[in-house]
């Protein structure tokens, strides 16, 4: 099973067929993808469900339906054990980018947490979950699937929003402050705390 986010609501790819309750079922094979985006984006529908009865196909199938921007971010911590937010569109996240030339998913991601925060010496220590979320540009939909990665760092410099890909701020944040942010905050963030 996979969960795909538009905006906070889930397209669940599954194998199950269940009685529609608050959400919607649609054939993966013959679904109109606009049609599940619209749903998601204007209805009180909870979730859309994409059934496929090959669960080794589910993710193949779909990632057909739009084009895919690959994506690696990371959730850096320090020596406090605090996590590195950028804070862009009235939104806490995670920094993150996109692939460039030949490098590696991993250096995509250390570059990209580099680059929007201004922190250096980051280590990965393992990989997390990859998330996936459609997003519109240009007005078109896009899927874009962010590998993540765990990172540690000793920096204890000053941070430096990358202001030219609008973050505002950005902060290590402990526990508390955590807590917060996550309310103002991505759901496919969330799965990653």
């Amino acid at each position: 099973m996979y969960t795909i986010y538009v905006g906070d609501k889930p397209i669940i790819l599954t194998t199950k067929v269940e009685k529609e309750t608050d959400f919607k079922s649609f054939l993966l094979k013959s679904v109109n993808i606009g049609k599940v985006i619209k749903i998601l984006n204007t209805t009180d529908i909870k979730e859309v469900r994409l059934i496929h009865h090959n669960p080794d196909k589910l993710l193949k199938h779909f990632l057909k339906l739009l084009p895919n921007v690959v994506a690696g971010g990371g959730k850096a911590y320090n020596a406090n054990d605090e996590i590195l937010f950028i804070y862009r569109n009235n939104k806490w996240d995670l920094p993150k980018g996109k692939i460039e030339g030949k490098e590696s998913i991993e250096e995509t991601a250390v570059r990209e947490v580099e680059e929007e925060t201004g922190v250096k010496g980051l280590k990965i220590t393992k990989a997390l979950p990859t998330t996936y979320h459609i997003f519109k540009r240009n007005g078109k939909h896009k899927i874009k699937i962010t590998y993540w990665f765990e990172m540690k760092t000793k920096f204890k410099g000053k941070l430096y929003p990358q202001e030219n890909e609008g973050i505002t701020r950005v902060e290590w944040l402990d526990q508390k402050a955590l807590q917060e942010a996550m309310e103002n905050s991505y759901a496919n963030i969330r799965i990653l705390m």
